[in-house]
């Protein structure tokens, strides 16, 4: 399994937390995601057919800001 941790700008409350879980949680390939408010964190952890890029994507998408 492959494992990638971001620092994120934009994690501002629970329901986007849970949100970006969600979104997250959704890609194909995803088997564990870990998103820490209070540090502004998040760690996924995936196999194909999920792709670094895809989650960086949903991440953004979600309106957060990878640093």
């Amino acid at each position: 399994m492959n494992n990638v941790h971001y620092n994120v700008n934009g994690l501002y409350n629970i329901p986007m937390k849970t949100q970006l879980k969600n979104a997250l949680e959704e890609l194909d390939g995803v088997q564990m995601v870990n998103v820490d408010l209070k540090q502004g964190t998040v760690e996924v952890g995936y196999n194909e057919p999920a792709k670094e890029s895809d989650i960086r994507k949903t991440i953004e998408h979600i309106g957060c800001k990878v640093e």
